[in-house]
């Protein structure tokens, strides 16, 4: 069988180090995590940048700082930058983030890119924008309507046609942030009437004790995993993990019981991530 990436996602946008003390907070945090997944099993790590109070930000100096590093000090892992909003970034400074890093890999959500009516032009320019520079681009969706919905604006030519891949996230929507195996099948069921153009690679990310459950279902069914603090700091057992590599590493086993053997180069990675 083909093998099957491992994102980590190591800190995320609102967990501190109350939630863990091990979670990555500063660049050189994020490069010793990094270094630390990768030989665990990571194939590519989703990052998200702090400033010097620990808060979420969108700043294209700290991710060109991040990228800079990580490039000297894990060039087999492929970086993934985040554009997530947190409620106080709009889609104008979303796209001008990725502008100014050009990374060669971002996670864009399609509900908060297309969240403001008035800026539906600037979001189709992003897209067409981020193929035309071979960016490697990861629809987050959130239910099969997010899916649906990128469908139809990729057929509008809204968004380039079949361009980009699938994030898909397990349990945003649950009061309690646990996520349910059963959650995926939306997802699937709806992948089943899609052409194979807009069949593209997927990925599964799930909150809470039951993220290995979830993973495990989700490679089972033709899914790559993320993995990491931002979703779960918990094993399948409950323990609480003792940073992100033994995250990763768990994943790693768990997927070599599955039956998924040999590891992905760069640019295997990168076509899982989207890039055209």
């Amino acid at each position: 069988m083909l093998p099957k990436m491992i994102m980590c996602a190591p800190n995320g946008a609102r967990r501190t180090k109350a939630d863990h003390p091990s979670l990555p907070v500063t660049i050189d945090e994020l490069v010793i995590t990094a270094r630390s997944t990768f030989a665990a099993g990571a194939n590519a790590l989703h990052a998200h940048v702090r400033d010097k109070d620990g808060k979420h930000v969108l700043d294209a100096g700290l991710y060109k700082e991040l990228l800079e590093q990580l490039h000297q000090d894990a060039p087999d892992l492929v970086v993934q930058i985040t554009t997530e909003a947190v409620g106080e970034y709009d889609p104008l400074a979303q796209i001008g983030v990725v502008e100014q890093v050009m990374p060669e890999a971002v996670s864009v959500a399609l509900s908060e890119l297309t969240s403001d009516p008035s800026l539906e032009e600037e979001a189709s320019r992003f897209y067409h924008f981020a193929k035309e520079a071979g960016i490697a681009v990861q629809h987050i969706l959130y239910s099969a309507d997010d899916l649906k919905k990128l469908v139809a604006l990729q057929e509008s030519g809204f968004i380039p046609n079949g361009y980009g891949s699938h994030l898909y996230v397990l349990g945003r929507y649950s009061t309690t942030q646990e996520s349910d195996a059963a959650d995926l099948l939306s997802f699937l069921n709806h992948r089943e009437t899609l052409s194979e153009l807009h069949q593209a690679p997927f990925t599964l990310c799930a909150f809470g004790r039951r993220e290995t459950l979830c993973l495990a279902a989700g490679m089972s069914l033709g899914a790559h995993a993320r993995v990491g603090f931002e979703n779960s700091i918990w094993h399948a057992d409950g323990k609480i993990a003792r940073d992100n590599a033994e995250r990763v590493g768990a994943i790693s086993k768990l997927r070599e019981l599955i039956g998924y053997h040999g590891r992905l180069d760069r640019h295997e990675t990168l076509k899982i991530l989207g890039r055209p």
